[in-house]
């Protein structure tokens, strides 16, 4: 019996909807190779997660998976190496996800510089060169606004009331906020707003994948074309959790695929090589971590026609 540690944000202030899609991904994953998962609740917490990093050490895990936030990821990854515990990072993308160079620890999604610049390529490509951002202090959100400035004309911070916004001269807003609050108060209070019809409300983030009543915000999603693997995923995905699976799903089952390549090589992410849900999946050594430098990343947004349904704006 394999045993896996698995880090889980599922209560708050950790990001709940996301927690459960990412189990429910490696939950899927670990029962088709019938593997014992031990999952733990960090709630967003990075002193938690070093708890039960060490927990799963003197437990014996062989290795340990998952993570949302990046500030936790960063937490875990560090006592990981400490302990030389293997971990794979499932969803976290801030760059720095280690002070240094590791054998030990690898991540599935990509890193923020790469993923807000495909952001940034968006909004220059829709005609949006004065951006106005609403952030809250974090070191996430700190380091989106960095990429935001090497790739835009103008980024103005601003604390998201209308006049502001107006006053601003800006064409889109970007919300680098918590999820559902404040996000959804601003969203709703600008959409009210006659004077602000034509500004873009976007959320790099991902905030929009869960909300399904405000469509029509841009987003990243870490997601591609489905091949027969991804489709039979997709579907048992959608009846593990009763919806249709969110790309933090996607990432927890392919986090558990890697895991099993990773574990038959003797632990090398070097020698990975294994068909995942959305593409082949191999990793590169980084200035930091083991990075699937593949990994798919698409700006999306929820058709306001059909909310339910997904649609592509850009790839990169």
């Amino acid at each position: 019996m394999v045993r896996i540690g698995a880090l889980v944000p599922l209560s708050r202030p950790g990001w709940v909807e996301a927690g459960r899609h990412l189990l429910a991904g490696l939950e899927l994953g670990a029962r088709e190779r019938s593997w014992e998962l031990v999952v733990r609740d960090t709630a967003a917490d990075p002193r938690r997660a070093e708890a039960a990093v060490e927990e799963f050490a003197a437990l014996g895990v062989a290795a340990v998976v998952g993570e949302y936030h990046s500030v936790v990821a960063q937490a875990a990854a560090a006592r990981a190496d400490a302990l030389r515990l293997p971990f794979l990072c499932s969803s976290a993308v801030l760059d720095a996800l280690t002070d240094g160079p590791t054998e030990w620890v690898a991540r599935l999604p990509p890193p923020q510089s790469r993923g807000w610049r495909v952001y940034a390529e968006f909004l220059r490509g829709a005609g949006h060169r004065r951006v106005a951002v609403v952030t809250q202090p974090s070191v996430y959100w700190a380091s989106g606004v960095r990429v935001l400035r090497e790739h835009l004309d103008a980024v103005v911070e601003l604390d998201g009331s209308a006049d502001e916004v107006v006053a601003s001269g800006a064409t889109a807003l970007l919300l680098l906020v918590g999820h559902p609050e404040p996000a959804v108060s601003i969203v709703e209070s600008l959409r009210r707003d006659e004077r602000l019809a034509g500004l873009l409300i976007g959320a790099p983030a991902g905030q929009p994948e869960f909300w399904p009543t405000l469509p029509g915000i841009p987003f990243l999603r870490y997601l591609s074309t489905l091949g027969p693997l991804g489709t039979r995923v997709e579907a048992e995905l959608r009846e593990r959790l009763g919806e249709a699976p969110s790309f933090v799903a996607f990432e927890g089952y392919d986090s558990i695929a890697v895991l099993a390549e990773a574990l038959r090589s003797g632990g090398s992410w070097s020698e990975v090589d294994v068909e995942g849900t959305r593409g082949r999946i191999r990793f590169s050594r980084t200035p930091g971590v083991w990075q699937w430098e593949g990994a798919p990343v698409q700006v999306v947004d929820r058709d306001p026609t059909a909310p339910d349904r997904f649609r592509v704006l850009h790839t990169g």
